[in-house]
């Protein structure tokens, strides 16, 4: 196993904020990680940081043998698939779906001159029909829900067969239909021997597919916790992460969690 992430010392600062505070980690080529915690734990930043847009403060970042600030970056980022609704929010409402995925081989949103060959359209066609959303293949991108356009980033991501898969709250703006659709397919994906090391951040544990195997939990841009996941997510670090007591259950190999709360006692 190689680590496809290494993280020592890694601190960002804008200002009087530490978005991340002395942040060291590391994943492995066969591991999936999902990232929790609140807003402005610095779960955004951290997966900024490692699609290589933020470079750290301080600190050393390691991505797929690679380091930060020493590597071409354009020549490192095609060996990274990324979803997030910022990236989403740029790609054009008229594009074609097949377009939308296939175009992820030059790095670029929206056709313009780009020739693609045939090898490039079938894994195209092969991604979708894998994602479930192969009719919607000559659909434009702006008329897709929600729930089809987050499975078609994931097949762009996929495109160009990454080494590192990172996913920036996939579930967000989703209904629980389409939410439980996604978890369904993002555990099918975590289940593949072939898929590539995957970092996945939420706010929700009731988002963390079955097949994930370690968590990373933050909380003010430090670490609360990190490990393998039926370890380290328990009921203390996860109210240490939130800030509040948490009941924390596991059904089926999903989770749930609502605040605790003191039985009242009786008059």
């Amino acid at each position: 196993m190689a680590a496809v992430v290494e993280l020592a010392g890694v601190s960002v600062v804008r200002g009087a904020n530490r978005l991340l505070d002395d942040v060291s980690w590391q994943v492995e080529d066969d591991e999936r990680w999902v990232v929790l915690g609140p807003n402005g734990a610095g779960k955004t930043t951290l997966l900024q940081v490692l699609s290589t847009h933020v470079y750290p403060t301080e600190g050393v970042v390691g991505i797929l043998e690679e380091v930060l600030g020493t590597v071409d970056v354009f020549e490192l980022r095609p060996r990274i698939g990324l979803t997030s609704a910022a990236l989403a929010d740029r790609i054009p409402k008229h594009e074609r779906v097949t377009d939308v995925v296939v175009s992820a081989s030059y790095a670029v949103l929206g056709r313009w001159k780009e020739a693609y060959d045939d090898l490039d359209h079938e894994r195209a066609s092969r991604l979708l029909r894998e994602l479930g959303v192969s009719d919607l293949a000559d659909r434009t991108f702006g008329t897709l829900s929600e729930g089809e356009r987050k499975r078609v980033q994931i097949a762009r991501a996929l495109m160009t067969d990454p080494e590192l898969l990172l996913l920036d709250e996939p579930a967000a703006g989703l209904d629980l239909g389409g939410r439980e659709d996604l978890v369904s397919t993002l555990s099918v994906l975590a289940a593949d021997d072939a898929a590539p090391a995957t970092v996945l951040v939420s706010h929700h544990v009731e988002e963390i597919p079955p097949g994930f195997t370690h968590v990373l939990m933050l909380r003010r841009g430090k670490v609360v916790a990190a490990g393998p996941i039926e370890r380290t997510l328990d009921e203390d670090a996860l109210s240490r992460t939130f800030g509040m007591p948490l009941r924390l259950e596991r059904v089926d190999g999903r989770y749930a969690a609502r605040r605790r709360t003191r039985s009242r006692r009786p008059q």
